[in-house]
Protein backbone atom coordinates (compact mmCIF):
# COMPACT_ATOMS: atom_id res chain seq x y z
CA UNK A 1 0.00 0.00 0.00
CA UNK A 2 1.48 3.21 -1.02
CA UNK A 3 1.36 6.36 1.67
CA UNK A 4 -1.01 7.98 -0.62
CA UNK A 5 -3.91 5.07 -0.60
CA UNK A 6 -3.09 4.82 3.12
CA UNK A 7 -3.44 8.38 3.33
CA UNK A 8 -6.75 7.96 1.59
CA UNK A 9 -8.55 4.98 2.82
CA UNK A 10 -7.60 4.42 6.52
CA UNK A 11 -6.46 8.29 7.96
CA UNK A 12 -9.06 10.63 5.57
CA UNK A 13 -11.65 7.58 6.38
CA UNK A 14 -11.42 7.31 10.11
CA UNK A 15 -10.96 11.49 10.51
CA UNK A 16 -14.12 11.56 8.90
CA UNK A 17 -15.83 8.88 10.94
CA UNK A 18 -14.99 10.44 14.37
CA UNK A 19 -15.46 14.16 12.56
CA UNK A 20 -19.13 12.40 11.85
CA UNK A 21 -19.39 10.66 14.94
CA UNK A 22 -18.00 13.27 17.49
CA UNK A 23 -20.46 15.78 15.71
CA UNK A 24 -23.61 13.69 15.95
CA UNK A 25 -22.91 13.28 20.01
CA UNK A 26 -22.32 16.97 20.00
CA UNK A 27 -25.51 17.58 18.93
CA UNK A 28 -27.73 14.63 21.02
CA UNK A 29 -25.68 16.31 24.10
CA UNK A 30 -26.89 20.02 23.39
CA UNK A 31 -29.99 19.22 22.24
CA UNK A 32 -31.19 16.87 25.28
CA UNK A 33 -29.41 19.73 27.61
CA UNK A 34 -31.54 22.40 26.06
CA UNK A 35 -34.39 20.58 26.39
CA UNK A 36 -33.81 19.59 29.62
CA UNK A 37 -32.97 22.92 30.95
CA UNK A 38 -36.33 24.24 29.39
CA UNK A 39 -38.21 21.83 31.26
CA UNK A 40 -36.61 22.63 34.80
CA UNK A 41 -37.51 26.09 34.15
CA UNK A 42 -40.63 25.80 33.57
CA UNK A 43 -41.68 23.94 36.27
CA UNK A 44 -41.50 26.26 38.84
CA UNK A 45 -43.27 28.97 36.69
CA UNK A 46 -46.21 26.59 36.11
CA UNK A 47 -46.14 25.54 39.29
CA UNK A 48 -47.10 28.69 40.51
CA UNK A 49 -50.29 28.86 38.24
CA UNK A 50 -51.18 25.15 39.43
CA UNK A 51 -53.95 26.39 41.71
CA UNK A 52 -55.63 28.63 38.72
CA UNK A 53 -55.74 25.86 36.22
CA UNK A 54 -55.61 22.19 37.35
CA UNK A 55 -54.48 20.53 34.18
CA UNK A 56 -51.04 22.50 34.90
CA UNK A 57 -50.47 19.91 37.64
CA UNK A 58 -50.35 17.31 34.95
CA UNK A 59 -47.93 19.00 32.76
CA UNK A 60 -45.85 19.76 35.60
CA UNK A 61 -45.53 15.97 36.14
CA UNK A 62 -44.88 15.21 32.38
CA UNK A 63 -41.65 18.00 32.74
CA UNK A 64 -40.60 16.64 35.81
CA UNK A 65 -40.90 12.73 34.05
CA UNK A 66 -39.20 14.29 31.30
CA UNK A 67 -36.43 15.50 33.25
CA UNK A 68 -36.13 12.35 34.52
CA UNK A 69 -36.16 10.70 31.31
CA UNK A 70 -33.30 12.92 29.79
CA UNK A 71 -31.04 12.24 32.61
CA UNK A 72 -31.17 8.65 32.11
CA UNK A 73 -30.63 8.99 28.44
CA UNK A 74 -27.80 11.21 29.20
CA UNK A 75 -26.19 8.69 31.35
CA UNK A 76 -26.90 5.81 29.43
CA UNK A 77 -25.85 7.24 25.48
CA UNK A 78 -22.63 9.26 27.28
CA UNK A 79 -23.04 11.97 24.39
CA UNK A 80 -21.03 14.30 26.12
CA UNK A 81 -17.99 12.11 26.79
CA UNK A 82 -18.37 10.56 23.43
CA UNK A 83 -18.40 13.57 21.75
CA UNK A 84 -15.12 14.30 23.98
CA UNK A 85 -13.19 10.85 23.01
CA UNK A 86 -14.44 11.36 19.75
CA UNK A 87 -13.32 14.73 19.02
CA UNK A 88 -10.15 14.21 20.44
CA UNK A 89 -9.19 11.55 18.56
CA UNK A 90 -9.92 12.83 15.49
CA UNK A 91 -7.69 16.09 16.25
CA UNK A 92 -5.38 13.67 17.09
CA UNK A 93 -5.50 11.51 13.72
CA UNK A 94 -5.60 15.37 11.80
CA UNK A 95 -2.26 16.14 13.97
CA UNK A 96 -0.13 13.55 12.89
CA UNK A 97 -1.28 13.90 9.01
CA UNK A 98 -0.32 17.42 9.16
CA UNK A 99 3.23 16.40 11.27
CA UNK A 100 3.61 13.96 8.25
CA UNK A 101 2.57 15.48 5.27
CA UNK A 102 4.97 19.11 6.38
CA UNK A 103 7.78 16.40 7.13
CA UNK A 104 7.91 17.53 10.80
CA UNK A 105 9.77 15.99 13.41
CA UNK A 106 9.23 12.93 14.06
CA UNK A 107 8.56 12.40 10.14
CA UNK A 108 11.12 14.58 9.18
CA UNK A 109 13.58 11.48 7.81
CA UNK A 110 14.21 9.46 4.72
CA UNK A 111 11.44 6.70 5.01
CA UNK A 112 8.83 8.18 7.34
CA UNK A 113 5.62 6.50 6.56
CA UNK A 114 6.42 3.11 8.94
CA UNK A 115 6.64 5.10 12.20
CA UNK A 116 3.42 7.30 10.73
CA UNK A 117 1.37 4.11 10.05
CA UNK A 118 2.46 2.81 13.55
CA UNK A 119 1.06 5.86 15.41
CA UNK A 120 -2.02 6.59 13.07
CA UNK A 121 -2.70 2.78 14.17
CA UNK A 122 -2.01 3.02 17.83
CA UNK A 123 -4.08 6.24 18.22
CA UNK A 124 -7.27 3.75 16.69
CA UNK A 125 -6.47 0.92 18.91
CA UNK A 126 -6.30 3.18 21.44
CA UNK A 127 -9.69 4.24 20.71
CA UNK A 128 -11.16 0.88 20.12
CA UNK A 129 -9.81 -0.35 23.32
CA UNK A 130 -11.29 2.31 25.13
CA UNK A 131 -14.43 2.02 23.94
CA UNK A 132 -14.56 -2.36 24.17
CA UNK A 133 -13.77 -1.68 27.88
CA UNK A 134 -16.26 0.68 28.46
CA UNK A 135 -18.65 -1.69 26.55
CA UNK A 136 -17.70 -4.63 28.91
CA UNK A 137 -18.48 -2.11 32.22
CA UNK A 138 -14.89 -1.36 32.93
CA UNK A 139 -15.34 2.80 32.59
CA UNK A 140 -13.47 4.09 35.43
CA UNK A 141 -14.96 7.38 34.74
CA UNK A 142 -18.09 7.10 36.09
CA UNK A 143 -17.68 4.15 38.05
CA UNK A 144 -17.90 5.92 41.94
CA UNK A 145 -19.80 9.17 40.47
Amino acid sequence: MTPEEYMQSRVDDQIAWYDGKGGKNQLGFKLLRVIEIVAAAAIPILAAYSGVCPAIRFVVAILGGAIAVIAALMGLYQFQENWTHFRSTCEALRHEKYLYMTKTEPYDTEDSFPLFVQRIESLISTEHSSWSQYMRGGNKETEGA
